[in-house]
């Protein structure tokens, strides 16, 4: 074997650095896929409200239940535009640059994307929004991880409960601080030393969603916010529940510094000839 045939072969930083993108990728894969099952089962059910409600009102001839008719079709029409609103908001935010994010909006986007689910499993959901700057992030990882602490929070109440989504402005440190607070079981204090070590999981497998088991959401979540330079927090008691806060920097615009221009008298004046 030549010596340039060794040299080509990757460091085992380099293969660590490989193996690291192809994880994120399949994490990414499988974010999708988790939001296109969600999503087509809540338009499945769009589209049979509407058809059941259109057949009803050309069965019935009379004002009333025509009326009727149209109203169901009308809000479950509109609902299928806040669905669709929803997903073309994922897709924009597939960006892999660091930008002025609108956290207000990917929280609202992602309550729409998961409402279904956490209607189904009991779960009442409490936002308070304030107005804040706008993070200096990644749309689509910061939503990643959103999805991720959602279903998590929703896996931790299984005979229902609470979620509590804050955003505030810190303006002591000019960050924004993001929490998603759960009323579930709760993590014990000697698990929840390592619920950010990868593979490590609470959970014992998938649950009849055919979410979670996986044990490396939270590794994944830490790792993406110091990637932005930000904190993730964790605070929970077993049968109290469990709070997480993300603090993120806020956008700063580049600042451009103007060209310095020389006067045309200072530059005639550099070059006249010395007096004689």
């Amino acid at each position: 074997m030549t010596k340039d045939c060794v040299n080509t072969r990757p460091t085992a930083e380099e293969q660590v650095a490989i193996l690291q993108q192809q994880l994120a990728h399949a994490q990414k894969l499988t974010a999708l896929g988790e939001l296109a099952s969600t999503t087509t089962h809540e338009f499945n059910n769009v589209l049979m409200t509407i058809i059941n409600y259109a057949k009803m009102g050309m069965r019935h001839k009379d004002d009333a239940t025509r009326d009727k008719s149209f109203q169901k079709i009308l809000a479950a029409g509109e609902r299928a535009a806040k669905i669709t609103n929803a997903v073309l908001g994922v897709a924009r935010n597939r960006s892999d640059s660091f930008e002025p994010t609108d956290l207000r909006g990917i929280i609202n986007e992602s309550l729409v994307l998961l409402e279904r689910e956490l209607r189904k499993y009991r779960i009442s959901v409490e936002s308070q929004l304030a107005s804040v700057p706008p993070a200096n992030a990644i749309g689509n990882q910061i939503q990643q991880i959103l999805l991720n602490l959602l279903i998590n929070a929703r896996q931790a109440m299984p005979d229902g409960g609470q979620v509590l989504i804050k955003l505030e402005y810190d303006s002591a440190n000019d960050m924004i601080d993001l929490t998603v607070r759960d009323t579930g079981s709760g993590i014990p204090p000697d698990k929840l030393r390592r619920i950010f070590d990868p593979f490590f999981s609470t959970k014992k497998g998938p649950d009849t969603s055919g979410k979670g088991g996986t044990g490396l959401g939270l590794s994944a979540c830490r790792n993406i916010i110091e990637t932005h330079r930000g904190r993730i927090r964790v605070e929970s008691k077993v049968g109290v529940g469990t709070a997480f806060t993300i603090k993120l920097p806020t956008y700063k615009k580049p600042t451009v510094t103007a060209p310095t221009v020389r006067s045309s008298s200072a530059s005639a004046a550099s070059h006249q000839p010395d007096a004689a």
